[in-house]
């Protein structure tokens, strides 16, 4: 641990500062106090103490727990309040400004409860501001922003998009809730930048601001531990479109039921763009004949094949659209989105092929958290698929995964608490082949040996090993992101091992006790 940790005590009576008047230069001196001390969180103390406040930061989680992100703080002067023994209420008084990371909230019942009642009450009084780390950031931001959302998808399409307006002259930052909270990057941002956000049902209730574009992939269901019911949960997504400037434009996927009413809560001056995978309509982004076609006001005609997309799966199509869409928004030129497209790989742990060994492809998805996106996953590839599933479950309905499952995979292989959850369903649906692993690494393995069983009884190649796992990482990792590095290890081992048995097979003959000829020579 490398924070300077001594106690910094705020200043009693200390006005609070104005949000809407607020730059970068509000904070030198004022107390302010930062709640959570994860990714988000770290970014918003360091940015803080930088600009010159009095910080304070609050984590319910014993400081043994917070090792990493405390080291992460450097050795900037800050009042850690840290464990299961500390009030919450210290940390609120005397503040000038409270920042909250994405999963606190006084509305999220996964919010810890001391610290949601705390700062529900804090609220409640309405003297000293509260402000998540996104919306502080879209507050201070000179740059034009484009926010990416929906239930699956918003990864993939910000990174698209990021990737197509990087081939345009001005420069672009991506982030968001795909890693990277970029307040820290404020004070390099000019008007000239470009900022795609990736935008979670986590931060779209803490705004208060918009982004001057909005794109919608599609909502389905999610997340329903934070939000209580499906509409509670679309609701937060609706935040989006409702927080849109009068001289903004939303990007809308034509072909998704839910946000398709959207289009009438954006302001009366704000533009539309759709986008689908079938012929557009005037005014729309679309797929005719083989390709990803125009027909706006900006450009109409062909923008690129959709062979030469490197990323699978039919979904993939309308996040291609979707990056086109804005492309054109910001007037890339359809030959360089065409450029920008062809050579985009798709993002980490998002239908990412790992190695092919022997005839073997491995997938990570390990961001396939949601049976939508899990489905739209096995039908990325084609059989022979062996599907490696289960984690912490998110309680939405399977049926329509189990049905997929049953008709798309051979066989699946199951880890973590949602495994004989998700083995009832699928059997019930149809499929023969099921069995449990103990852990990830077995499970690659297992998997590895049954697509083997099938090429060897005929089935075309390659044979695909997806992890999939229609369920949250809580229950074994950390998050996805550690889950899906931890399948990559296993392939990579797999890959180690096969490699050092070909390595032993090219002995020489007679290294190995044998005649040139592959006969044992004879004794004397």
């Amino acid at each position: 641990m490398t924070a300077a940790v001594e106690p910094v005590r705020p200043l009693a009576d200390t006005p609070p500062i104005d949000l809407d008047t607020m730059t970068l230069d509000s904070f030198a001196g004022r107390p302010v106090a930062v709640l959570g001390l994860a990714r988000s969180g770290v970014a918003l103390a360091r940015f803080l103490v930088d600009r010159g406040a009095r910080m304070t930061v609050y984590d319910g989680r014993p400081a043994a727990e917070l090792a990493r992100s405390i080291e992460a703080l450097g050795d900037r002067r800050v009042r850690l309040l840290l464990g299961p023994e500390v009030a919450p209420d210290e940390a609120l008084r005397d503040q000038a400004l409270v920042c909250t990371s994405p999963s606190v909230s006084s509305r999220y019942p996964t919010t810890e409860p001391r610290l949601r009642e705390a700062l529900g009450r804090l609220e409640a009084e309405g003297r000293v501001p509260v402000v998540s780390e996104i919306d502080l950031f879209l507050r201070l931001c000179p740059s034009t922003t484009i926010g990416v959302t929906g239930t699956k998808g918003k990864t993939t399409t910000s990174s698209f998009i990021a990737a197509v307006l990087a081939a345009g002259p001005d420069p672009v930052i991506l982030g968001g809730n795909i890693g990277t909270p970029l307040v820290e990057r404020l004070p390099e941002l000019t008007a000239r930048h470009r900022v795609v956000l990736e935008l979670s049902e986590l931060q779209l209730p803490t705004m208060s601001r918009g982004t001057d574009v909005a794109v919608y992939t599609h909502v389905t269901a999610d997340h329903l531990d934070r939000h209580g019911s499906l509409e509670a949960y679309r609701a937060a997504k609706r935040r989006l479109v409702e927080l849109l400037p009068d001289d903004g434009t939303l990007v809308l996927n034509g072909e998704d039921p839910v946000t398709a009413p959207y289009a009438e809560l954006r302001p009366a001056g704000a533009a539309l763009v759709r986008y689908r995978r079938q012929p557009p309509e005037r005014g729309e982004i679309g797929v005719a004949d083989g390709w990803i076609v125009a027909d706006t006001e900006r450009f109409s005609g062909p923008i690129m094949p959709i062979a030469e997309l490197l990323i699978p799966g039919e979904h993939n199509l309308s996040n291609a659209a979707a990056a086109a869409a804005v492309g054109l928004l910001f007037g890339i030129a359809p030959d360089a989105i065409r450029a920008a497209m062809a050579g985009f790989r798709g993002v980490e742990h998002r239908l990412e092929t790992v190695a092919t060994l022997d005839g073997v492809r491995f997938v990570n998805d390990s961001m396939g958290t949601q049976p939508d996106a899990v489905i739209a996953a096995l039908r990325s590839f084609a059989p022979p698929i062996v599907l490696i599933a289960g984690g912490r479950a998110k309680d939405l309905p399977i049926d329509e995964l189990a049905g997929v499952v049953a008709a798309r995979a051979a066989a699946a292989v199951f880890i973590g608490e949602s495994g004989p959850r998700l083995e009832e369903a699928f059997r019930r649906a149809g499929m023969r082949h099921t069995e449990f692993a103990a852990d990830l690494p077995a499970a690659v393995t297992r998997a590895d040996a049954i697509a083997h069983e099938l090429l060897g009884g005929g089935a075309p190649s390659p044979a695909t090993v997806l992890m999939s796992p229609a369920a949250a990482s809580f229950d074994m990792f950390e998050d996805y992101a550690v889950r899906g590095r931890v399948f990559k290890t296993a392939v990579a081992a797999l890959a180690a091992a096969r490699a050092s048995v070909a390595a032993a097979g090219k002995r020489s003959p007679t290294d190995a006790g044998t005649a040139p000829d592959g006969r044992r020579p004879e004794r004397p």
